[in-house]
């Protein structure tokens, strides 16, 4: 079994609550997005940080899906609306 206390605080894993914890965090709309780039870029903790690049990515490609929905559901909007 491995002892905790003998990884370095960079490598130690995070606890399921802190991942519940910072799902949360990063929902808040202005403070989750500035502690999101925060996190991102900061080197105090691997898991961390990689937890909230793979959420930033994840937030991305929601973005972008959801303006291209938008998009086609303004569209298809006009389209019947001028017929």
């Amino acid at each position: 079994m491995i002892n905790i206390d003998r990884i370095p605080v960079e490598y130690r894993p995070l606890s399921p609550f802190a991942y519940f914890g910072y799902t949360l965090l990063f929902n808040i709309p202005v403070i989750g997005l500035i502690c999101l780039i925060i996190f991102s870029f900061s080197n105090s903790n691997i898991n961390r940080r990689n937890y909230a690049r793979s959420y930033f990515v994840i937030l991305f490609i929601v973005l972008i899906l959801t303006v291209i929905f938008g998009l086609m559901g303004g569209f298809a909007f006009l389209l019947g609306f001028l017929r």
